[in-house]
């Protein structure tokens, strides 16, 4: 639950220091003395929209701190420990601030944060139920929802939700294959023209550069000759050739060995050094006797180069990547040759989910179907403890064969609130006091107990006389399993708190300031007496506050 509230500098709140309890907590005080201001500092904490016009005439940023007890909810203090957010003693601290140049800070557990991440934790932990929430009754399409949150098909709907995406999904893809027809064939005539000319080419990876080298020899032929043979005569085919030159130096050596021995390594490495000679101008030879002129291998290598030159400007720097686009090309040219396929899987899997969405829309359909009359019973029995004894309440379907977003129907909440008249859709039936008591009940159906503090922001508007006493009973009942904030203007309600709390505003220094006082005792007896009995409060209207609260507390 929420156990502390800090507000600073936010509109003529200065500084604020709320401390909660469980059950009923409400909220007093004269018109503009700042309550809604603290149900915008609460819409802060829940990620809501920051602007600068809520900070304080001459401060540079407004904050706002809340303390949560997460005793009664231990998988989201779980939740928050795996993402590194810390709750020291099972409490959660968060803080936000908005700053004049629009820069918005976010703590939560003492680390930074994000506004979408606050927005998260918070929203589990607080639901604002206002006097917009009883406005949004009028809007149909969130119909739907709150009767699949009361017979508990959320997650069947969530279900329903995602495979209908998935169908979504498959039929756009369909229709894509279907209308792009005639761009296909021309992309396939395009694509099946440049396999053919990249696989004629035959081309193989180094290719270029084989055949490179190999122009190079054919084009110096005959200085290649001319050089290996030079070489050849000098080594070995001469009368003064180096061989002959090296064996007499040789024989010399291992003379001159055979006196002394150290000289025997020497001889031995003048030998190997004649070997190696021998074999290069063996090598020598055998090449030149190879090299010969060849004009007309020369112009198919010319031919060849060029035609891989041509390829390279069109689809790649080098022959890697000619083939490389080649490969994609043929991919491509298998996913449009296989269309008529792959429009034939996607049929098939169109159809699977369509029998998959019938089957689950069927049992959303039933579910609804029973839970609309639960809902009308249920409704109908709140509404006449809010003195609408012969309101009626019923829910409108309307049935589609092809699957929506979240079903095969959309629902529309009817009501009648007077005898004798045919229910008609909220918008054109209820009042504004109507509409709360509405919510009111709704709330007593389907509190949402996942949430475990409940604000009720003026909810009771338009309500009164005796009716008033049973809204106090109404939000007495659900603040028996969660925390409940509200704001009241009537006494019958505020007499049923478990924590008064009054909010006045006074002028200090010149300045406007708003505070909070936790009322006991007399101090209550007093405020609810103000409220019955306006700025004259009387001996009488004391008595009457005492006995509202003597009787809310029997």
């Amino acid at each position: 639950m929420l156990r502390e509230l800090l507000i600073t500098n936010l509109a003529i709140i200065e500084k604020l220091h709320v401390e909660f309890r469980p059950g009923l907590n409400i909220l007093t005080g004269e018109t503009g003395a700042g309550k809604s201001i603290i149900i915008d500092a609460v819409n802060l904490i829940l990620g809501g929209r920051g602007s600068s016009e809520l900070i304080r005439t001459g401060a540079e940023e407004a904050s706002v701190e809340a303390v949560f007890d997460l005793e009664g909810v231990p998988a989201l203090a779980a939740r928050l420990a795996e993402n590194g957010i810390g709750c020291e003693g099972g409490e959660l601290l968060v803080r936000r601030t908005v700053s004049r140049s629009g820069k918005n800070r976010v703590f939560i557990g003492g680390g930074l944060g994000t506004i979408a991440t606050l927005g998260e934790v918070t929203r589990s932990l607080i639901n604002i139920c206002g006097q917009h929430d009883s406005q949004s009754l009028l809007r149909t399409e969130h119909h739907l929802r709150l009767l699949d949150g009361y017979v508990g098909a959320l997650e069947l709907r969530g279900t329903f939700a995602s495979r209908f995406e998935e169908y979504q999904q498959a039929r756009q893809q369909l229709e894509a294959l279907e209308q792009g027809e005639r761009e296909a064939a021309r992309r396939l005539d395009l694509l099946s023209f440049q396999s053919s000319e990249i696989a004629e080419a035959k081309l193989y990876a180094g290719e270029e550069e084989e055949l490179e080298e190999e122009r190079e020899r054919l084009a110096h032929g005959e200085k290649l000759l001319g050089l290996s043979q030079q070489a050849f005569e000098a080594i070995y085919g001469s009368d003064t050739a180096i061989l002959g030159t090296l064996r007499r130096v040789i024989s010399g050596v291992t003379e001159a060995g055979s006196y002394d021995k150290t000289l025997s390594p020497v001889a031995e490495t003048l030998e190997g050094a004649y070997a190696q000679l021998e074999d290069a101008s063996l090598t020598l030879r055998d090449y030149a006797a190879g090299v010969e002129a060849d004009p007309g291998r020369l112009e198919q290598l010319e031919d060849r180069l060029d035609l891989i030159n041509r390829l390279k400007r069109k689809y790649g720097a080098d022959v890697a990547e000619v083939i490389a686009y080649a490969a994609e090309v043929d991919r491509e040219l298998a996913t449009l040759s296989n269309r008529e396929e792959a429009k034939e899987e996607l049929s098939l899997r169109i159809a699977r989910l369509k029998e998959e969405l019938v089957g689950l829309g069927a049992h959303l359909s039933k579910k609804r179907a029973e839970g609309a009359e639960s809902l009308k019973a249920g409704m109908e029995r709140e509404l006449a403890d809010l003195a609408m004894t012969h309101a009626v309440f019923e829910t409108s379907f309307e049935a589609s064969a092809e699957p929506r977003a979240y079903g095969f129907e959309k629902a529309e909440f009817l009501f009648s609130p007077n005898p004798g008249e045919p229910p008609r859709p909220l918008a054109k039936v209820a009042s504004g006091g109507e509409l709360s008591r509405l919510m009111l009940a709704l709330k007593q159906l389907h509190p949402e107990s996942e949430v475990p503090t409940l604000i009720f922001d003026e909810v009771d508007t338009g309500i009164g006389g005796a009716t008033s006493a049973l809204v106090g009973v109404k939000l007495k009942k659900v603040a028996g399993s969660q925390q409940v904030l509200a704001i009241t203007h009537l006494p019958q309600v505020a007499a049923f708190a478990d924590l008064h709390l009054r909010v006045e505003k006074a002028v200090r220094d010149g300045r406007t300031a708003t505070s909070v006082q936790t009322l006991d005792g007399e101090g209550r007896i007093a405020e609810v007496a103000r409220m019955l009995g306006g700025a004259r409060v009387t001996e009488k209207t004391l008595e009457h506050a005492r006995e509202m609260i003597e009787e809310a507390a029997a």
